[in-house]
């Protein structure tokens, strides 16, 4: 309790910037991917998971794959602006990389980084992870991944007063991680659309083994404002993950299998955007037995209302983040989408959304259609 004590202020920071955060000048412009950053875990000081035989470093390998999957998006996309949050064998801190990414306004931040089994070899293969709560009970953030976790953001503990700067957080003790559950990640349908096209993506090889898609508190993403992933991709502690990472060849797959996901997100990224001016007939909405709506739509008609939260967990009508608003639910796989100000009149629902953005900030327009929603101009 006392190290969630010591982390109240900054919970209440961050609360506060998602909800006084302005709209960004992405309301206004096309809805394309125009910026991507590219983090290399680790670096400098910062040697990341070592090898067995101490010869390989993490930060090399992930340093040199980031920088292969970088020119490969330039070559493929010149219009495309990649930043990377290192370009060479430098520290930078957790918050930097943030920052860094925050900072360019961008459309999309991913972390690539390498794991390591604590003992033995057998471990191998990938795994791509999102910030965000599981929708299984008891598998809550960080039960599955609690150890990489603690790795992953122990080097807050390379910095000067890293207690002052991280406001109390302790990577090592998991009542640190409470805060972590909090806060709802705005970008979790797209962050969890991109880990999945990775994770489709990396099975071509050469390290084919899937060790899936999670959610997991890593304070990287928690702290980028867009969607982010962080992506694992092969253990430095097993014989044959290592002889592929060790081999160019190898890291450059790995970097054309990361190009192929950016592909296929950017696609549908870019198609997100539609302007929609149609007249539809009214909805009929019944109510299951949680209190949530659940809409009726008549074939061939459409809906529109404000898309304000994306997440793993369901969530009851009377939750305090609706602020009073009665939100309908859309199922979409493994999210609980929730939208509220519904009505098949566009520019009914267009008045509600101006009226909604300022108490959500990161909400967005959506059109809502054969139980999909799509996202709106």
């Amino acid at each position: 309790m006392k190290s969630f004590l010591r982390l109240l202020p900054a919970v209440t920071a961050a609360l506060f910037i998602a909800i006084s955060m302005p709209v960004t000048a992405k309301d206004n412009r096309t809805m394309n991917l125009t910026k991507v950053v590219i983090d290399p875990g680790h670096g400098g000081h910062d040697a990341g998971c070592i090898s067995r035989d101490k010869k390989t470093y993490e930060k090399n390998l992930t340093l040199d794959i980031s920088k292969r999957f970088a020119e490969k998006i330039r070559a493929a996309y010149p219009d495309i602006e990649v930043i990377m949050t290192r370009a060479d064998d430098r520290y930078v801190t957790l918050s930097g990389r943030a920052d860094i990414a925050n900072n360019a306004n961008a459309d999309l931040f991913i972390s690539i980084h390498i794991n390591a089994q604590s003992k033995g070899t057998a471990a191998n293969g990938y795994s791509i992870h999102c910030l965000g709560q599981s929708r299984e009970k008891g598998n809550d953030l960080f039960s599955k991944n609690l150890e990489l976790c603690k790795r992953e953001n122990s080097v807050i503990k390379l910095e000067d007063d890293y207690q002052t700067k991280y406001q109390g957080f302790d990577p090592s003790d998991p009542q640190s991680y409470i805060f972590f559950s909090l806060m709802q990640n705005a970008h979790l349908e797209q962050s969890l659309m991109f880990a999945e096209d990775v994770a489709g993506a990396m099975k071509k090889g050469p390290i084919r083994r899937s060790r899936g898609v999670s959610q997991d508190p890593f304070w990287v993403l928690w702290r980028t404002t867009m969607p982010s992933v962080l992506i694992e991709v092969g253990f430095i502690t097993n014989p044959e993950d290592l002889q592929t990472m060790r081999s160019a060849d190898g890291r450059d797959k790995i970097a054309q299998n990361l190009l192929d996901a950016f592909t296929t997100f950017k696609k549908r990224y870019d198609g997100t955007m539609r302007v929609e001016k149609t007249e539809q007939p009214r909805e009929a909405a019944t109510q299951d037995e949680t209190g949530l709506s659940s809409v009726e739509v008549p074939s061939g008609s459409v809906l529109y209302g404000t898309q304000v939260l994306a997440t793993g967990r369901r969530m009851s009508e009377n939750d305090a983040f609706f602020r009073g608003n009665k939100p309908v639910e859309v199922s979409s796989g493994k999210l609980f989408k929730y939208v509220i100000g519904v009505s098949s009149d566009i520019e009914e629902a267009r008045k509600e959304y101006r009226r909604l953005r300022s108490a959500f900030p990161e909400s967005f327009f959506v059109r809502i259609e054969e139980g999909k929603t799509e996202r709106v101009k």
